[in-house]
């Protein structure tokens, strides 16, 4: 699992994705903070706003609580303190994670990451103790809307493009951190659905694991996950198609 996507996919399939959807919408405000703190407050001159809003609006977010993030981003509203704060550690098995958060407080996210971490067998580590292990990429996450991994392969040839993660319910196209945002206008140019665009992590070498082991580690990658204040995970774990059919057994 480079990115986040796969990951994703699997709480799709498992009909986790939005169980919680208190947290899935605290992490949806603070995407839009963010983005909205970060350009202008209009979605259409601020494409990162733009996306977090579709995402929201796909969620069944209430229009009155994107409204209210963008003024709060935005500064019309009380103040955008909003953080984003990076940890890193191993989970069971050996599992490398670094985990990109949103929160207002620091230390209480801090402090709940580090439980968890410590309730399945893992240990929250220093900066730099597992990014060693990553490279920074670019991530454009893409709907194929069918298209077979072929079609999507022919599709992507644009310059800046390095690889592509595919997978039928949702792919990922990697380039180099500098060519994100061209990469991710040239795929949008040529009709692809872009769901998101991001910097990430994107491990080295994977991490095989299979039966109990697995299982223990993508509920580890679970429990991260349906905290409010994570916003995204990348990890070593091997996710290959097998690996996730396993995982979803």
């Amino acid at each position: 699992m480079s990115g986040h996507s796969k990951f994703h996919n699997i709480r799709l399939r498992k009909g986790k994705a939005d169980a919680q959807r208190g947290a899935l919408f605290s992490k949806l405000s603070k995407e839009i903070i963010i983005a909205a703190r970060s350009g202008s407050p209009e979605p259409e001159a601020n494409y990162r706003l733009k996306v977090a809003v579709e995402k929201a609006r796909e969620s069944n977010m209430p229009q009155e609580n994107i409204k209210r993030a963008i003024a709060r981003g935005s500064g019309q509203t009380g103040a955008a303190d909003i953080e984003e704060p990076r940890y890193e550690g191993y989970g069971p098995h050996g599992v490398a994670v670094v985990v990109d958060a949103a929160t207002d407080n620091r230390n209480r996210t801090a402090g709940d990451l580090r439980f968890l971490f410590t309730k399945h067998g893992g240990t929250l580590g220093e900066s730099g103790s597992v990014a060693w292990m990553f490279e920074p990429v670019g991530i454009v996450d893409i709907d194929p809307k069918g298209r077979s991994e072929e079609t999507l392969t022919e599709d992507i040839l644009v310059d800046g493009v390095e690889d592509l993660e595919y997978d039928a319910a949702g792919s990922s196209v990697y380039t180099q951190p500098a060519a994100l945002a061209a990469v991710r206008d040239a795929l949008r140019d040529r009709g692809l659905h872009v769901t998101d665009a991001y910097l990430g992590m994107r491990a080295k070498t994977k991490l095989e694991l299979h039966g109990a082991q697995l299982s223990q580690a993508v509920a580890f990658l679970e429990a991260l996950d349906d905290h409010e204040d994570v916003q995204r995970i990348f990890s070593n774990l091997e996710l290959s198609e097998a690996a996730m059919a396993e995982a979803l057994a």
